[in-house]
């Protein structure tokens, strides 16, 4: 039998991933802004404003983790969890906004003749995009593991970050090599970094929604679920699987398949095992409602 793997404690790991976020972000967003106002770098300067979006996203996801953890009370009796969803949705609206300011504002001195920036931009763009290819990959590989919406939303604002800042870096590039020919570039440079902020927001936004809605889990995680139910003695099937998520881990509703011929009381404590096993081996799921059903393979040998 295969066991799945325990995370230790998803929540933890969660707070614990966002909390290095803002500082890392903190640093890149003083970083940025102060190289971009120094270099007279529009687009460098764009980037250090999607930086403290960042830090108030990513603070904003570490008080939706830290809420989100509270057990269940009687007026919450399926936990705090959405509230991890909700944080998710606030990150999606902190870059729509962001991107439409960071565009605008792009595109105020466009027209104004100025100085190239400074080729010391060039240096901290790179940095950043090297600072924030590690973070990304760490924030995905840890959001789906414990399965955070708000953490992977804020994986992908770390992913934009990393284009964005590519955009920065060509249009600079462009600016530094031909003055006179691409003045303007740095500054398109910056609006085309708002714009993908503002696209970015939008679909964090839609993944939210959809988790609001209780959209269904993968097929995958609903076949881990038949199969470690399936494992225990007397289950001898799964007529009905749903699941609804709550913050980094999902409630599940099981329609179990037992011998028609077992008493309530063996029925109950099969029942148990099954939601004890469940929970024991995939530390994504919350609690199990199981519904027992006579078993139709049974009665069908039975009446041959």
């Amino acid at each position: 039998m295969t066991v799945t793997a325990r995370t230790p404690d998803p929540w933890k790991t969660g707070r614990r991933v966002a909390f290095w976020s803002i500082l890392v972000s903190a640093c890149l967003a003083a970083s940025n802004l102060r190289g971009g106002w120094l270099a007279g770098s529009t687009s460098v300067f764009a980037i250090g404003l999607e930086f403290v979006g960042d830090v108030i996203s990513s603070t904003v996801v570490l008080m939706g983790m830290l809420i989100g953890a509270k057990p269940a009370d009687s007026n919450h009796p399926y936990g705090h969890g959405r509230i991890e969803t909700i944080t998710g949705l606030a990150v999606g609206f902190i870059l729509v906004a962001g991107g439409i300011g960071i565009s605008y504002r792009s595109l105020q001195e466009v027209d104004k003749t100025h100085d190239p920036p400074g080729l010391f931009a060039v240096w901290l763009l790179l940095g950043t995009i090297a600072t924030r290819s590690i973070m990304s990959t760490v924030k995905f590989r840890t959001g789906r593991r414990i399965r955070s919406a708000s953490l992977v939303a804020d994986a992908w604002n770390d992913a934009v970050d990393i284009l964005s800042a590519t955009a920065a870096l060509v249009a600079l590039g462009l600016t530094l090599y031909r003055p006179e020919q691409f003045r303007a570039a740095d500054h398109y440079g910056g609006f085309a970094v708002g714009l993908v902020i503002v696209f970015t927001g939008l679909s964090v936004l839609r993944d939210g929604s959809m988790e609001l809605m209780d959209v269904m889990p993968d097929l995958l995680f609903l076949e881990e679920i038949r199969r470690v139910a399936a494992s225990v003695p007397g289950a001898l099937g799964v007529e009905k699987c749903r699941a609804r998520k709550s913050g980094v881990q999902y409630y599940v509703d099981l329609h179990l398949e037992v011998d028609p011929n077992l008493t309530v009381w063996e029925s109950h404590e099969l029942a148990g095992q099954v939601r004890s096993r469940l929970r024991q081996e995939l530390a994504w799921i919350a609690d199990v409602l199981i519904h027992v059903e006579p078993s139709p393979a049974v009665e069908q040998r039975r009446s041959s």
